[in-house]
């Protein structure tokens, strides 16, 4: 697309006149202003509301588009920004040259270079405008009772629930650091309750798809009259405006000065912490002035001291809501696993425990470092029962066999890492087999025996971490799970 300036105003156009520039050829993008006779487009507006999308994300005519730029309530920016001569995404924020590349655009009639970072979400290039919404917000009725949930918060929730309230209302960051089945969605409500009610725009973001999945008929069952977006990879939510999101951080980047607070679950989780697109789709989706609820049973070390320095602001919640001690990892040396897999075995004492749970009917998730030495075991395993299914990422069948182990179908599910958190299920036991494997990280391992003993019902759980030499993760992994119960006793939030 090439554009040229007129009476101050920028004129899109597909022909190539030879005044016609790129967009990021432009030194400064001027805006009309705001008309407030013009009859806008309220479906337009509420598709682009706090948005930046590409022209192929609308559906409409350019000459509609052009009309509402013209009357100020439009805006364009450039897709694609220079540091001097360094290329930066206004997307997604990369600056490196290894993920630009260059095309022979049929839109410009020029060899444009587009960024690869974050093609996925329709390629952007220095010809392409970011189109955002300038006019008023919707108008939002909302009714006088939105939160419907009748339960009950535990002493060490209700003190996170005022935190989190008055960070929101206030425009805060803060850090709720709570262990793993603490209920922290509960913990949420009270804010989410205060600041719609205060007309704020509220999200909720994690990094993984499952996640978002395991919160959204929460949240909607928490607050049935009031539209939940939910958005990611597939979602048919992706142009729903709402006063409450629940998104992918990925999902996020589509997203410009959309939030008046942003809850990020999980903040400790992959792949945020080692993309820093997904960390600046975060900060560009927040308003100027907004606030910031960060979410984590395990924050990294660096995170971690500045609680403990008094340099973050933070609550911790060091006990499940059932007022029971979190299971304390059993480590159990097993011996080299993966020689004994070679020969399509595994260690004796592996599968006694495996067996034991079967007897005793009682179902148990197994986590194993990678997919190939999963997909090895599980022949060797299905010797015991055929009721055992393997589940990873890339599992086209992984929503439908994690909905098995909930419904109880199948007696044991081995997985990756994937599955480390997100995921509930009422009663079970957990194995990791290669715990010294560098995948586990102390936070995984963390995270990993968070999946027992997180139901009222069933309390407690074993947590077993086979090994073939102790980790410092291992160690540091148990002794903050340790530190936790300590931490609870003394408070008064566990029962002895």
């Amino acid at each position: 697309m090439r554009f040229r300036i007129e009476n101050n105003k920028l004129i899109a156009g597909k022909s190539f006149a030879p005044n016609s520039l790129r967009i990021s050829q432009f030194n400064i993008i001027p805006q009309p202003p705001l008309n407030p006779n013009f009859s806008f487009n309220p479906e337009l507006q509420k598709l682009l509301i706090g948005k930046q999308l590409l022209i192929d994300d609308l559906p409409y005519q350019l000459e509609e588009i052009q009309n509402h730029y013209d009357h100020g309530y439009i805006t364009f920016r450039k897709g694609i920004e220079y540091a001097g001569k360094t290329p930066v995404c206004a997307r997604c924020g990369n600056n490196e040259q290894q993920w630009f590349a260059i095309y022979p655009c049929t839109r410009c009639g020029e060899d444009c270079l587009y960024c690869r970072k974050c093609l996925m979400m329709g390629r952007i290039s220095e010809c392409t405008p970011l189109i955002g919404w300038n006019g008023p917000a919707p108008d939002s009725s909302l009714p006088s009772k939105m939160l419907e949930w009748q339960g009950t918060l535990s002493q060490g929730q209700l003190e996170a629930s005022e935190r989190v309230k008055n960070a929101i209302l206030q425009n805060k960051e803060w850090l709720i650091w709570a262990v793993c089945g603490a209920g922290k969605t509960e913990v949420l409500f009270a804010g989410i309750e205060a600041g719609l009610a205060a007309n704020k725009r509220l999200c909720i973001a994690a990094p993984r798809t499952d996640v978002v999945l395991e919160l959204t008929p929460r949240l909607k069952a928490a607050f049935p009259n009031i539209l939940v977006a939910s958005l990611y990879s597939g979602s048919t939510d992706r142009h729903l405006y709402a006063p409450l999101t629940i998104a992918t951080t990925h999902q996020l980047q589509r997203f410009y000065h959309a939030f008046d607070a942003i809850i990020l679950d999980e903040v400790d989780a992959f792949p945020y912490t080692v993309e820093e697109s997904l960390q600046q789709a975060v900060i560009q989706a927040r308003k100027q002035e907004s606030a910031m609820i960060y979410l984590t049973a395990t924050p990294n070390a660096k995170w971690q001291k500045e609680c403990l320095s008094g340099k973050r602001a933070y609550t911790t919640i060091p006990a499940r809501f059932h007022r029971h001690p979190l299971p304390i990892p059993e480590f159990t040396w097993c011996g080299n696993w993966q020689k004994r897999l070679k020969k399509n075995k595994l260690p004796p004492n592996i599968l006694t425990w495996i067996k034991k749970r079967l007897d005793e009917g009682k179902q148990a998730l197994i986590f194993f470092p990678h997919i190939p030495l999963m997909e090895k075991a599980l022949p060797v395993l299905w010797a015991l029962t055929p009721n055992i299914e393997a589940v990873h990422a890339e599992d086209p069948e992984r929503k439908e066999k994690v909905q098995k182990m909930r419904s109880k179908e199948i007696a044991l599910l081995l997985t990756t890492t994937i599955l480390e958190r997100g995921v509930t299920f009422p009663a079970i036991d957990v194995a990791v087999v290669g715990a010294e494997d560098g995948i586990f990280l102390e936070s995984a391992l963390v995270q990993i025996a968070g999946r027992a003993g997180r139901s009222k019902d069933h309390p407690t759980g074993a947590v077993t971490f086979f090994h073939y030499g102790k980790t410092e993760a291992m160690i540091k992994a148990r002794r903050q799970i340790m530190s936790m119960n300590r931490e609870g006793v003394k408070r008064g939030l566990i029962d002895l």
